[in-house]
């Protein structure tokens, strides 16, 4: 793509791109995309990213695993692009690649800005706290994706008027086979009429599937027989941070152990299209995030696209999951660690009576995060940051 010469540039840096899988991965992947309409966008990221990206974008890959020498290949490639490219901005992806675009915004003389996701602010590794916080505190603007995000940015040092809130976008889904995806999703899995809970994600320690399964199921399912809780997602095996092995081995143990074998099903990793069918074929999506000193709930954008779906979200308010729910308007919201009261909403909700969250109202409250409206919102920020240069 040929652009004007005055055309801004900005040079992103960052491991958190696809083919890696996850929430921070596909935000950065949008936020490629929306730069890339107004300004001359480079990209320092994990090899094999430009194949999810639109052509004409510059791109050089660094392997992903391990991280060291994904950092350090990184760091070399960004100082050569900000001597060749001269960007007014390096934009880092995360905490992780900070200090990367630090040195890359020395080189180019540029602003260096970064996206905060929560757990980028309270890793605990002392690496982390010694080298990695300290440069994340030294950079120019934030955009971070909760309001729960920046009080912990504040409470570690980083400057709040910096920092600006910019929820992650949601994509907005076609309604027009969402009956025929609902069965055909349904006859896939052998559910046959059964109302459907739906928890979505990583398997993580923070998501406290195995508690909610542990506290919550044995309640739901003497109430409701023919309940099915489904979960989809799998153990991540290329975070930088934390180490989530065993939760599904978890899952399968306490499921066994309280014979609630035929009401859970862990459907494991699914594509776009599948996780589009079930969203519409379940009844409730839970979101039982634990609340951790060293783990964090940054945002909750399954929640934001269960309610694309009309689908209300029930779990609780922990970390930035209150800026992704409605409290009476997309879910309900539980104070932390009361499964009892977590079991009644997901019951009342199920049963359907005055409490109960309508399709149409999780719909409306997700259109206002979608990803047209993320994409304005963000360019106005980086022009606001060029033009204050």
């Amino acid at each position: 793509m040929t652009r004007p010469a005055n055309t801004p540039k900005i040079l992103i840096v960052t491991r958190n791109l696809p083919p890696l899988t996850g929430g921070m991965e596909r935000l950065n992947q949008h936020i490629c995309e929306e730069l890339s309409h107004d300004f001359d966008v480079q990209i320092c990221g994990p090899r094999g990213g430009d194949q999810y990206l639109p052509p004409g974008i510059g791109y050089v890959g660094s392997p992903a695993m391990p991280l060291g020498k994904f950092l350090l290949h990184n760091t070399w490639q960004a100082a050569r692009r900000a001597q060749a490219f001269k960007p007014q901005i390096i934009y880092a992806g995360s905490g992780l690649a900070v200090p990367t675009a630090r040195l890359a915004g020395r080189i180019a003389g540029a602003k260096v800005l970064a996206y905060l996701h929560g757990l980028d602010i309270i890793a605990d590794h002392p690496l982390y706290r010694a080298f990695f916080l300290p440069n994340i505190r030294s950079c120019d603007a934030y955009l971070v994706n909760s309001q729960n995000t920046k009080h912990l940015a504040q409470s570690r040092g980083v400057p709040g008027d910096r920092v600006t809130v910019l929820h992650p976008g949601v994509k907005l889904p076609s309604f027009a086979n969402s009956e025929s995806k609902a069965l055909a999703f349904r006859k896939h899995i052998g559910a046959g009429k059964r109302p459907i809970l739906l928890s979505v994600g990583r398997l993580s320690p923070r998501k406290g599937i195995v508690e909610f399964i542990q506290h919550c199921m044995p309640i739901i399912a003497n109430q409701i027989p023919d309940i099915l809780y489904v979960i989809i997602g799998e153990e991540p095996n290329q975070s930088a941070l934390t180490n989530n092995a065993g939760i599904a081995e978890k899952i399968h143990a306490i499921t066994a152990h309280l014979e609630l074998t035929g009401h859970v099903h862990l459907l494991g990793h699914v594509d776009d299209e599948e996780l589009d069918c079930a969203y519409f074929a379940s009844q409730v999506h839970v979101f039982p995030v634990l609340q951790q000193h060293n783990d964090v709930e940054g945002f909750g954008m399954v929640a934001m696209e269960a309610a694309a779906h009309g689908l209300p979200t029930i779990g609780f308010a922990v970390g930035g999951v209150p800026d992704a729910v409605a409290e009476g308007i997309s879910g309900r919201l539980i104070e932390p660690n009361h499964y009892d009261i977590l079991a009644e909403r997901v019951i009342h909700q199920l049963q359907g009576n005055e409490t109960t969250i309508a399709p149409n109202q999780c719909i409306e409250f997700s259109s206002k995060f979608s990803w047209v409206h993320f994409g304005v919102a963000l360019r106005e920020f980086f022009h606001k940051q060029i033009s204050a240069s």
